[in-house]
């Protein structure tokens, strides 16, 4: 676990910053990637990255001040200075939009822009939980004797009974140690880890399917279901707040996501055929390149 990589004068590298950085280079790589095989202009790319991580950025800061508005209210500050409270649900939905906006700039369809962005989310997620891992950021999971269980002495939110946690006898959070001393004692699943393993899986089944014969949006509807089952997992063994019977409030969306992306897929089954080779017309395309020139 490194939390911070190294010091440039008054500039501190933290290592969840730079994966996240890596996980936006990546997803920017794929995208393009997919762009030239679609004779689409590669600038494309850059543009939905940017506004998908700014948007992404204001709508996880914007759930995470939503789903805590008390806290946030007692000290305001905190919603604009903070480096903590970032929810990827919420970034998930911003991304979306930022991504939504700038097919309509392009002229692009829809359905072929999430399709390509579906690839690149699965594997910046993975890189992000990386970054969890390296920094200790507090998205460890409950306390396992497994082989492979660990803690976390140098995490960056601090290794004590108020992080490390455990269920109750109702589903409650309660400190899994008493003290500093205990707690170092104490090893957690690596949650983290599993979804970094689980999102580099639903990359590659992805990935695979973009040469495939399939209708517009397709490969995102198993990216909600395949992504939404992987947090749903994942999430069993997640130090969250359980808050309908065992299931937390991540769970509830990822089961969201999963139920949407079943029925977009059944509904769409056999119909339509591949957009994979689909350009828009000359004359679609002509003010989408000058917008993208200018």
């Amino acid at each position: 676990m490194i939390p911070v990589l190294f010091h440039l004068g008054p500039l501190t590298v933290y290592s969840y910053g730079l994966m996240m950085a890596l996980g936006f280079l990546a997803a920017d790589y794929v995208i393009r990637l997919e762009c030239v095989r679609r004779g689409l202009d590669p600038e494309y790319s850059s543009s939905i990255v940017i506004a998908a991580a700014v948007m992404g950025l204001i709508g996880s800061r914007l759930y995470a001040i939503l789903d805590d508005l008390p806290t946030y209210l007692a000290d305001p500050k905190t919603m604009i200075f903070s480096g903590s409270g970032f929810v990827f649900y919420g970034g998930m939905i911003g991304g979306l939009l930022g991504a939504y906006l700038v097919s309509r700039w392009y002229r692009i369809g829809l359905g072929v822009t999430m399709d390509m962005c579906a690839p690149a989310l699965a594997i910046g997620q993975a890189l992000g939980r990386i970054g969890c891992q390296l920094s200790g950021d507090g998205d460890w999971g409950l306390p396992s004797t497994l082989p492979w269980a660990m803690s976390y002495p140098k995490a960056i939110v601090g290794w004590t009974p108020e992080t490390v946690l455990k269920l109750g006898d109702h589903y409650q959070l309660v400190p899994a140690c008493s003290s500093l001393a205990d707690c170092l004692n104490i090893r957690v699943h690596p949650a983290p880890v599993y979804e970094t393993i689980l999102y580099v899986g639903v990359f590659i089944i992805l990935w695979s399917m973009r040469k495939t014969s399939h209708p517009a949006g397709r490969i995102m509807y198993w990216y909600l279901l395949l992504g939404g089952a992987a947090r749903f997992m994942v999430e069993f063994v997640r130090v969250n707040p359980r808050v309908f019977y065992m299931l937390s409030e991540a769970q509830l969306i990822a089961l969201a996501m999963m139920i949407i992306g079943a029925i977009a897929l059944i509904t769409t089954w056999g119909k339509g055929q591949a957009v994979t080779g689909q350009q828009p017309s000359e004359k679609d395309r002509r003010p989408a390149m000058k917008a993208a020139r200018a």
